[in-house]
């Protein structure tokens, strides 16, 4: 049962990412309408590719800490560099950083097939 509550764990950090995604994007649309005057279907076609760009960002980091973290940290100890920056801790992070992504992605096509 120690899977189970990995999988747990791992995806309320990509949910929670997802969640906030999910409430930035009508933000962000408001936003881009009312003050860029932009239409409204152009403001979730922005979104959704502000949201896949985070989304990219998040897995081509997430990738990169998997290949290299380990060269990384030994690297960091070698130098004595006592940045604390470590693998897991960047996977964590990038996962979020993914499912922000994802998450706006998701909402910003929900929300242009509603305004389109």
């Amino acid at each position: 049962m120690p899977e189970l509550s990995a999988i747990r764990e791992r995806g309320r950090l990509v949910a929670g990412g997802a969640v906030v995604g999910g409430i930035a994007t009508p933000l962000l649309m408001v936003g881009l309408v009312v003050a860029a005057g932009t239409p409204p279907m152009a403001a979730a076609e922005t979104a959704f590719a502000f949201g896949g760009l985070w989304f990219g960002f998040g897995l081509l980091g997430w990738a990169g800490s998997v290949a290299s973290g380990r060269a990384v940290e030994a690297a960091q100890e070698h130098l004595e560099t006592g940045t604390e920056w470590t693998e897991r801790r960047s996977r964590r992070a990038m996962a979020r950083i993914g499912g922000f992504g994802g998450g706006t992605m998701v909402s910003a096509a929900v929300l242009g097939t509603i305004v389109g």
